[in-house]
């Protein structure tokens, strides 16, 4: 007998009463995701870490040491799962991720390793594999496709090609390939982006899309064409509408910083489309935000909020998403045959989780996890990934000109836009001060820069910004710096932006903010420069002090360092730095920061 057919035989066996259940909720008010109805006075049957019986009477199944769990009307949902998202981006490990999230209902990732495969490449995102295979709950991981994600255009730590993308489809908890990054490498057909593409669609799996552009002719028809089956980079309505008509799934997001459901799900709310095309994810959430505010729990509350009755809501949390990657015979829903991932829940419209039931094991209870997590201890080559050629100082950070002294010099300036990923491209009159373009702090001018890290060449690219709305001699710097990761640091004052990034290559990675000449706020990341073993709540602490620091220098961004770690992502229009120089992502040109 098979392991698939004694399991089998286990289910039917429960399911009858001829085998006594494991665990059995008595009291529930179901909700069935699949029929889009709440179902009262409901019983759940769990054997083996999957559910055997669904119906008004368990008690067939219950024997001496099952174990009964009453519910007490409360409603029982099914896990929820983040259909696309970072771990990298909460700056802890996949395991502080998980401890972090599976008290709110989460008992299913989708993560994109993207920022571990630009640094180390394919074995850094074995690392991450190997560790969401420990977990509690399923972590599914996609197959980083663009790194680089704009070749030519950024110097990546490492890279991926079609010959990695093979290998890794092979491997157990591949579900896909992830974001495909660089579109116009796809609607120009270009061979690498279509032959890891290919590989994706010949190992049966979902290709993950990143369409990052508002353009929605001809290029934005070749991109489908090339088969992304996903797009998570929509902002307006038209985006999601435009994506569904065209067989995509619209994953809208809600993130730390990227605010993009309000606008889309007008499309389900106003426009009457199916909500079965559409999903939503976390894209990138910081650890601040995962213990303060929360995971799925909080898009589900913020979904709601904004027009979506609560079953439309969680089903593009559940079953939608299990859908899209093919995993409806194992998750997504609460039925017989899938693994028992079941939230208890008093109030849907305020959604938060009293109990959570993964693979059949209680998990968590009233915000308190109840099993042991796995130790994971990273090698020491992934804790030290910042190389700089020398110690920085003032000088590296000017800006020169060869305009004349007191010269009006017009400037491309990257314009920030708040809790959104896009920037704009901003034309300004700077003025020359002794062959040099300094920081304006009464114009919201400030200088950023680009400071390679991964091959210690010592280059450091400066150009100009607009929208932190610094008000003091300050730096911010982050080795968290999308996509290549290379060392990003903003100010106002040429000193403190050396401070900033003197401080980074000492404590290994991280972000910091120093004020008047001290540091004023610091997370230490020391794992690839992005992530730190400490626990979530650890690291929202030292986080803490960083997003304080942005305040004291005057920034009222929502989430400022999570602005400044795509400052750099040259995929996403309009205007970005690299270690190559400034970009023109509409036009994927490189542009003089000065007219000089």
């Amino acid at each position: 007998m098979t392991s698939s057919t004694k399991l089998t035989r286990t289910l039917v066996d429960v399911a009858m009463g001829r085998a006594h259940a494991d665990l059995v909720i008595r009291g529930g008010r179901w909700v069935s995701v699949q029929s889009g109805e709440i179902i009262a006075n409901t019983e759940v049957a769990i054997v083996a870490g999957r559910i055997a019986f669904v119906g008004h009477n368990a008690e067939h199944t219950i024997g001496k040491k099952t174990k009964v769990i009453e519910a007490k009307g409360k409603y029982l949902v099914p896990g929820l799962l983040d259909a696309h998202m970072h771990v990298e981006s909460g700056m802890v490990t996949v395991t502080e991720f998980v401890r972090a999230v599976a008290v709110r209902g989460t008992t299913g990732m989708f993560i994109d390793p993207h920022e571990m495969a630009n640094i180390f490449g394919l074995k850094g995102v074995k690392l991450m594999v190997d560790e969401a295979q420990k977990q509690p709950i399923h972590v599914w991981v996609q197959m980083p496709s663009c790194v680089p994600s704009a070749p030519g255009f950024e110097t990546p730590g490492s890279s991926i090609g079609p010959k990695e993308v093979i290998e890794a489809m092979q491997w157990k908890g591949i579900i896909g390939l992830g974001e495909m990054m660089n579109f116009p490498g796809v609607f120009m057909s270009d061979k690498k982006m279509l032959d890891e593409m290919s590989a994706t669609h010949a190992a049966g799996k979902v290709i993950g899309g990143h369409y990052a552009s508002p353009d929605l002719g001809l290029p934005f028809h070749g991109y489908v064409a090339g088969g992304a089956e996903d797009d998570h980079e929509g902002t307006r309505l038209n985006d999601a509408i435009a994506r569904v008509r065209q067989g995509m799934k619209a994953m809208l997001r809600y993130g730390s910083a990227w605010f993009d459901v309000a606008a889309q799900v007008k499309a389900i709310t106003e426009k009457k489309m199916d909500s079965r095309r559409f999903i939503l994810c976390t894209d990138d959430s910081h650890a601040e935000t995962l213990t303060t505010e929360g995971h799925m729990d909080r898009v589900l509350r913020h979904a709601i909020s904004e027009g979506l009755n609560p079953m439309t809501a969680i089903q593009m949390m559940t079953i939608n998403t299990a859908e899209h990657f093919g995993l409806t015979k194992e998750m997504g829903m609460i039925a017989p045959g899938r693994w028992a991932d079941v939230v208890l829940v008093e109030d849907l419209m305020n959604f938060k989780a009293d109990m959570v039931i993964a693979r059949g094991q209680v998990i968590a209870e009233k915000g308190e996890l109840l099993v042991k997590l796995p130790a994971v201890k990273y090698p020491k080559w992934v804790t030290k990934s910042v190389h700089l050629k020398r110690t920085l100082t003032a000088q590296d950070f000017v800006l020169r000109t060869r305009a004349v002294d007191g010269a009006e010099v017009e400037a491309h300036v990257i314009g920030v836009i708040e809790n959104q990923a896009p920037t704009r491209h901003l034309r300004m009159k700077v003025k020359a001060e002794n062959g040099e373009v300094k920081a304006d702090l009464k114009r919201d001018i400030a200088k950023i820069a680009l400071v390679e890290r991964h091959r210690a060449t010592g280059k450091v690219t400066v150009g100009l910004i607009s929208g932190f709305g610094f008000t003091r001699k300050c730096a911010i710097g982050s080795t968290v710096a999308h996509d290549s990761h290379h060392m990003i640091v903003v100010g106002t004052d040429d000193e403190s932006m050396a401070i900033a990034a003197n401080e980074l290559a000492k404590c290994g990675g991280g972000q910091v903010v120093v004020m008047d000449g001290r540091v004023i706020g610091l997370v230490d990341l020391q794992i690839a420069g992005l992530m730190s073993n400490e626990r979530a709540d650890v690291v929202a602490k030292k986080t803490a002090t960083v997003l304080d620091g942005f305040k004291m220098c005057g920034s009222e961004l929502n989430n400022p360092n999570m602005q400044l770690s795509l400052m750099a992502l040259v995929v996403i229009p309009e205007l970005r730095i690299s270690d190559k120089g400034l970009v023109d992502v509409t036009q994927f040109d490189f542009v003089p920061v000065l007219e000089d």
